[in-house]
């Protein structure tokens, strides 16, 4: 049987202090009192139920939530963080299939997958620029890429399992 007693525990301490912090006016910390400090905390509660209680499934979504907080808190203040919120939150999908696959030993594929689709989301511009694809014939085909991601998921839904 699971502890189910790490994530509200977790949630409770760190909406308490985030609470008791912003209530006391304690300016050095200024800029953490917004929602994604929230969901930073909800990601490291299922981060904690996740490894404390060995509830492994609760990895991927804590690395999800805990991300988009720290992403929402990097991006604009930190000029090496890419903006591209789609791209990141594919990127820590993937992040989180592998922390999962480690305790697992399930997703590793979908990890891969989605990291190659982070990379292509936040490097698209970069890679096009270097190989020059927007002066040749390939351009053209590479308006197309989403097609093909929509039907590699359609082929994967419906593909009967041996």
């Amino acid at each position: 049987m699971k502890n189910q007693r790490v994530f509200p525990g977790i949630i409770l301490i760190g909406f308490g202090a985030f609470l008791f912090l912003q209530q006391s006016g304690f300016t050095v910390l200024q800029t953490l009192y917004s929602w994604p400090t929230l969901l930073i905390i909800i990601g490291v509660a299922f981060l904690g139920q996740g490894y404390s209680a060995n509830d492994h499934e609760a990895i991927l979504p804590g690395v999800i939530i805990a991300g988009f907080g720290l992403h929402y808190h990097m991006a604009g203040k930190i000029l090496i963080w890419p903006n591209n919120t789609i791209g990141m939150l594919v990127l820590f999908i993937s992040i989180g299939y592998f922390l999962r696959f480690q305790k697992t030993n399930n997703g590793l594929f979908q990890a891969f997958l989605f990291l190659v689709l982070a990379l292509l989301l936040l490097f698209y511009d970069k890679v096009a620029e270097y190989f020059g694809l927007l002066q040749n014939g390939l351009s053209f085909v590479w308006k197309f890429w989403p097609a093909v991601i929509i039907l590699v998921g359609i082929y994967f839904l419906f593909k009967k399992k041996k």
